[in-house]
């Protein structure tokens, strides 16, 4: 690293927080327990990973596995949220006791939103140190980042979402000499955990605010010095492995950028530039207002990372007798909103060639799925995916076969990665990723400090879009989501104690406060292992949005924001100490 910084031409010291989150998914934690007609204790609750629920609930209650069934109820809601315990083991261990007594009654507990509040974990809180150096030319040449997370009374996920964060703080950027030090600290604060993105909008944020810094610097267009330095096929990642095939960081950020406005100059094109140019800022009427625009990228990992070992098992059963007249898929996965059901019904009749009418689901029930995985890490349509298309293949020869009713379990499993080598940090960390690519437009009043969004132009390479309405409506929820986070968001915790415990003083936007305008921009380049070539991407446009709003601030008013939410008080009183004025 030392030799590096001696090379580089300018350098960028930054020092970033980002806050916590509160998921505020719509279900609160609720639950129904009962004893079914098998003599199990059965939990009816929404969740992300059945079967780990199941594993969790019999090692408390100290029961044999095949006591506990699980069943997942669709919609409830979850971006991570449900992935901790909350009521599960608690319905449980009530049923269960009052059966030993003779009472076989179900049980119900429901949380009021404070209870939901204060019960289950937040967005990690994260404090970063970084230090960018480059050429001239704008060519990255070093990244140094320190990260700092609070991770609340329990580990829980943190170790692992620093797992992601470590990988994201430098970005989707071809790095020569990149040094990371993470560290995880025990607080009394309410615990960290798994919330969309799981590291990566922290990283993230770093990364981009450190390229725009950069580009402003070395008076380089931001997407011009991007253009530079993404990963192409061949890019060795920051942690000494090359990245996986199917890299379109270059297609999805020129997608994006020509739709927000940048132009290639041809006029400015040289051998070493591209010839990229910023949009004009709108100029206003209203000498209280000003508008700028800023542009953000990232990548996500589809899958579980770092060594875990994944599959997604499905069993299917065709039944009719000359012709197949259903087709019965069996799976654990959840749909806690996003649409997994949906594209798992479209895939089955898209792998079995038959309408999708023919196509019957049981679903997210331990007793009768085998194990799934988690829905999260933006993996389950491309587990689910791959283990249907193996599932049709084998069920397809059979009835070719004429075994009537033709049914086969078939388990896809994942690409081993590896977790990080201790004393140097090496790793085969994801099997397949997502790009995105994220600009947005904003007003900034000067006098009340309000940032408002007013376009936002978001390009996602899905791979293949199984169904482009739910890719779209993925696309708008994260940004609102994000949104929340980067603008309106202001949890607060003193002493260990939650003090915005209620809708009513911890502020999720509502459809006043959202972007007025959302460009979705659907990308297929498919990935070499992804079903029919997709990828994951639930995560991806909620990455970017926070450093593209201030990268956005900041051409509007000149201020850098290293940390956020961008409330009016924190914008204002930024403004007042740079005597930002309407005469301006």
């Amino acid at each position: 690293m030392d030799d590096a910084w001696d090379k580089c031409e300018a350098i960028i010291v930054g020092d970033y927080h980002t806050p916590f989150q509160e998921h505020a998914f719509l279900q609160p934690e609720a639950g129904l327990a009962y004893i079914d007609a098998e003599g199990r204790v059965t939990v009816q609750v929404a969740g992300q990973w059945t079967h780990e629920d199941q594993e969790q609930i019999a090692h408390a209650l100290q029961l044999p596995l095949d006591q506990i069934r699980v069943i997942y109820p669709a919609i409830g809601g979850a971006f991570g949220g449900r992935e901790d315990m909350s009521v599960q083991i608690v319905l449980a261990l009530a049923v269960w006791r009052l059966a030993q007594r003779g009472v076989r009654r179900p049980v119900k507990i429901v949380w009021t939103r404070e209870e939901s509040i204060i019960g289950h974990h937040k967005r990690h809180p994260m404090y970063l140190k970084a230090i960018w150096g480059a050429r001239a030319d704008g060519r990255l040449l070093a990244a140094q980042v320190e990260v700092i997370a609070d991770a609340g009374a329990y580990a829980y996920t943190s170790t692992k979402v620093q797992g992601n964060c470590t990988l994201c703080c430098t970005g989707p950027y071809d790095i020569p000499n990149v040094k990371v030090d993470t560290y995880t600290i025990f607080t009394n604060n309410i615990p960290g955990g798994a919330f969309r993105g799981f590291g990566g909008p922290q990283g993230e944020f770093v990364a981009e605010m450190q390229m725009n810094k950069l580009a402003e610097k070395l008076g380089i267009d931001p997407v011009e010095l991007r253009m530079k330095n993404v990963m192409r096929e061949g890019a060795i990642l920051s942690v000494g492995t090359p990245i996986p095939k199917g890299i379109s960081m270059e297609q999805v950020l020129e997608k994006c950028a020509i739709e927000a406005g940048w132009i290639r100059n041809p006029n400015k094109a040289t051998e070493k530039s591209q010839g990229w140019e910023h949009p004009a800022r709108v100029s206003s009427t209203d000498p209280k207002k000003r508008y700028g625009i800023g542009l953000a990228i990232g990548y996500k990992n589809v899958g579980f990372s770092f060594g875990a070992v994944e599959q997604s098992v499905v069993r299917l059963e065709l039944r009719g007798q000359a012709q197949i007249e259903e087709a019965i898929v069996y799976h654990a996965a959840a749909d806690v909103g996003q649409g997994t059901h949906t594209v798992m019904r479209q895939m089955a009749a898209e792998a079995l060639g038959l309408p999708i009418e023919k196509v019957r689901l049981v679903v997210s029930d331990t007793a009768s799925s085998g194990n799934s995985g988690s829905v999260s890490a933006s993996r389950m349509t491309f587990m689910l995916g791959n283990s249907l298309r193996g599932a049709a293949e084998l069920a397809l020869k059979k009835w070719a076969d004429e075994e009537r009713p033709a049914t086969v379990e078939y388990a896809w499993k994942a690409p081993k990665t590896t977790p990080y080598d201790p004393q140097t940090g090496k790793s085969e960390p994801n099997f397949a990723y997502g790009y995105v690519a994220e600009a947005c437009e904003v007003e900034v009043d000067i006098e009340t400090g309000h940032v408002r969004v007013l376009r936002v132009w978001c390009a996602d390479d899905v791979g293949k879009a199984i169904n482009p309405e739910l890719v779209r409506g993925q696309i708008e929820g994260a940004i609102v989501q994000a949104h929340g986070y980067a603008v309106t968001e202001n949890f607060q915790v003193k002493d260990g104690y939650v003090l915005t415990p209620y809708l009513s003083n911890y502020l999720i936007p509502t459809v006043l406060d959202v972007p007025q305008e959302i460009n979705s921009l659907i990308l297929e380049y498919p990935d070499p292992l992804g079903p029919w070539g997709a990828r994951g991407m639930g995560e991806m446009p909620y990455l970017p949005y926070a450093p593209t709003v201030c990268a956005a601030v900041k051409n509007a008013i000149d201020i850098w924001f290293d940390s956020f939410p961008l409330t009016p008080d924190r914008v204002l009183k930024a403004i007042k100490s740079k005597a930002v004025t309407s005469d301006e």
